[in-house]
């Protein structure tokens, strides 16, 4: 075989895959004149036009403005994607050149002549058995595909001719492969092209998702199998220094989900890719009419609406997936540049939805806020890196009664902690992990032991219990553990774990005789009390809340509210801990 699809080996030979890699290069500057467009639009132009103009011509232009920078994203995103294409081609011809230039090595180490049609002509040798006359050369052809022998099954006696016969299938298996590389990667160019017109709606987005996983497919001996997914965060912070400029455009453009939710990467680069990969997500899930997706698309463009709106600090997005239910990270201020950074962990019934969108951000943004109010120098985290227990069907979901979740979650949280530990540019950031209700579980599983790197201080609210029965179990030392416990929050009450199951088993009998042995009356289901004596953190003071009978859970929920007419002092401690101002607490007893 000689050639597949009119490509033959002398043109393989020829091919000038520089020519593919120069045309990438122009590519990747269409891709970067783009980027840095949407930087000047997105960073100079909206943000002035909002800080300074106050009309309805200026929510116009804002509008304009805002449907520009998603053409100038759009554009850098499928650029991107075509400058991937053309390197990740050349690679993989060259890659086919290199077996077919080895081979014509081979043919003329032996002095064989490997002829325009991919046949392969070798001399006479060895002994005949009769005369020990050298035996007859001749001409072999490629057999075929891999694991073919020629029509008769019989090999000739010259040993010239099996070597002739490996060069000739090493030939015609290099143009087969170079052939089948062209037609493939020309089927995902000819898609990579946009709709007429000047807007770039969701549809097109959704095109785009697909696009960036055709290219990823095509790429992944190129670029996917560089990515070390299983290394430290600090091994991953030194792999991407190690890598050029065009290299980190590159994995930007075709796996930006995957360098966007790599810890050790640094914050601006991760909320550069999350920014793209958030387009591709919300293209991607729209349409669909399940519950789930609506629920994450409703989350995902929430977000999408407050990092176009911008906020003070400003937003780094430094996770977002549909994983599960749902993954978001979202950093207020720089946690590369701040002195104190906090990471925040909901409990029960959190995913990615408005709701979080919404009211977890929130928390994030006020603790941000407050913290700066003691050091300037401060960034907050609202961390949605696992799968809170979701309370689907009621008290029967066990997932909240588990510890699976939070040990799960507590590994991802470590390794992220860990990754901002290695990316600050500060000698000793002082950092703080934050968990509430069942996020209080999953920083206890984070902290165990001291697993987790960087961090200082740890503060719990609304806990049911951390995993641990004494602060100093948690690696930090008992005098860097906070717990917040409102009196009428009835999750930093709930019984033991044997309490409960000794109800299980016998009724109210059980719960009282449970009751009973509990002798401090400091046991909840994941272990002791965190606000009780016996724990050993440091208790601060937390407003009690409306009483359950009333009919509300927002002594649960109350402990990072704040407002221009509530003074809380539950959120304005947590804000001095983070700000390493842990000296003004008030504190009050323990239980």
């Amino acid at each position: 075989m000689v050639s597949a699809g009119g490509l033959t080996w002398t043109a393989l030979r020829d091919l000038e895959c520089a020519e593919l890699e120069g045309a990438a290069d122009g590519w990747g500057q269409v891709a970067n004149r783009a980027d840095a467009a949407r930087d000047r639009v997105g960073t100079h132009l909206l943000n002035g036009l909002r800080d300074t103009q106050r009309s309805e011509a200026a929510e116009s232009a804002v509008a304009r403005l805002h449907q520009l920078h998603g053409n100038f994203q759009y554009a850098h995103t499928e650029c991107g994607l075509i400058r991937t294409a053309l390197n990740s081609l050349a690679h993989e011809l060259k890659a086919q050149q290199r077996v077919l230039a080895e081979a014509l090595e081979d043919a003329a180490a032996l002095t064989f002549t490997v002829h325009v049609d991919g046949s392969v002509a070798y001399p006479a040798a060895g002994e005949g058995l009769l005369d020990g006359r050298p035996l007859q050369g001749g001409t072999a052809a490629s057999s075929g595909p891999p694991g073919l022998v020629t029509p008769s099954g019989l090999i000739a006696p010259n040993p010239n001719a099996a070597k002739a016969q490996d060069i000739a299938d090493r030939v015609a298996g290099a143009v087969r492969a170079a052939a089948e590389i062209d037609w493939r990667y020309a089927g995902i160019l000819r898609r990579l092209k946009a709709e007429d017109g000047l807007k770039v709606p969701t549809s097109t987005w959704k095109d785009a998702a697909a696009d960036a996983a055709e290219v990823r497919d095509a790429a992944r001996s190129y670029l996917r199998d560089g990515i070390p997914r299983s290394a430290t965060p600090a091994e991953r912070n030194a792999w991407w220094a190690g890598l050029g400029q065009e290299q980190r455009e590159e994995y930007l453009a075709v796996y930006p989900d995957v360098i966007g939710n790599l810890d050790g990467i640094p914050a601006a680069v991760r909320d550069a890719a999350n920014r793209d990969n958030l387009q591709l997500l919300i293209g991607k899930l729209d349409g669909r009419d399940d519950s789930r997706s609506v629920a994450q698309l409703a989350g995902l463009r929430e977000i999408d609406r407050q990092l176009r709106a911008g906020t003070h600090p400003p937003m780094f997005l430094l996770g977002i997936s549909d994983e599960g239910n749902g993954r978001a990270i979202v950093s207020y201020g720089n946690p590369d540049t701040a002195r104190n950074v906090a990471a925040y962990v909901p409990g029960l019934n959190t995913s990615l939805d408005k709701e979080f969108a919404e009211g977890d951000l929130k928390r994030a943004w006020d603790t941000a806020k407050g913290a700066q109010k003691y050091d300037h120098s401060s960034a907050a985290i609202a961390w949605l890196g696992y799968d809170a227990p979701q309370l689907l069907d009621g008290w029967s979901s066990a997932d909240v009664m588990g510890d699976e979740r939070a040990e799960v979650g507590g590994r991802a949280l470590s390794s992220f902690m860990g990754g901002l530990a290695v990316t600050n540019a500060n000698d000793h950031p002082h950092m703080t992990a934050i968990g509430h209700s069942y996020g209080s579980r999953t920083v206890g599983a984070a902290m165990q032991g001291g697993q987790t790197p960087g961090v200082a201080e740890v503060v719990f609210v609304g806990s049911p219990g951390v995993g641990v029965d004494r602060a100093e179990d948690l690696g930090v030392g008992g005098d860097h553990v906070f717990v917040g416990a409102a009196e009428n929050d009835v999750v930093t009450k709930v019984p033991s774990k044997m309490q409960g199951r000794l109800a299980a088993a016998a009724g109210p009998v059980g719960y009282v005789v449970g009751g009973l042995l509990d002798r401090g009356h400091d046991d909840l289901w994941f272990g002791k009390d965190p606000a009780s004596s016996a724990f050993g953190a440091r208790r601060f003071h937390a407003d009690e809340g409306p009483p359950l009978i009333s009919g509300s859970f927002a002594a649960h929920s109350q402990y990072f509210d704040v407002g221009p007419e509530k003074d809380n002092g539950s959120a304005d401690s947590i804000a001095l801990i983070i700000a390493g101002r842990s000296d003004a607490v008030k504190f009050v007893e323990p239980r």
